[in-house]
């Protein structure tokens, strides 16, 4: 059984787990890893389909590994900081859900602040001539 670029060891192919940073163990990956699972949710509570996987987006964890210096620093505190917004935004999401409120509206505004948030994110960290790189 082979594994696609995104697959976990040992992930059965198509599973829907991304392994982001393929193979690195750190915590950026783990907590890149984890917010992408939250926002999975968050897009499904929007009504949106799930988000096609990625490169740049998977691979930002070794790519933050990769740029040291104040660039690792500042990308390193903006996954925290969007993991502080995500939080909280996803259990009042799943609450209102949970007594039977549809939180479209707001799943999409928290969507969009974690697209946004998340492109900034890539673009920090971008090498010359990547695709984020020619978006800034």
């Amino acid at each position: 059984m082979t594994s696609g670029p995104f697959s976990a060891p040992g992930t059965p192919p198509g599973s829907g787990r991304a392994d982001f940073a393929q193979g690195v163990a750190c915590a950026t990956a783990i907590k890149w890893s984890a917010l992408h699972d939250a926002a999975g949710v968050v897009a499904a509570l929007a009504g949106l389909a799930p988000e096609p996987r990625n490169p740049e987006v998977g691979n930002f964890p070794a790519l933050v590994r990769n740029t040291g210096g104040w660039r690792k620093i500042l990308a390193e505190q903006g996954i925290d900081d969007l993991s502080a917004v995500m939080e909280p935004g996803i259990a009042a999401l799943l609450a209102a859900h949970a007594r039977g409120i549809a939180p479209v509206s707001a799943a999409l505004a928290l969507w969009h602040e974690f697209v946004r948030s998340r492109t900034a994110l890539l673009t920090l960290v971008a090498t010359p001539g990547s695709e984020m790189s020619r978006r800034a």
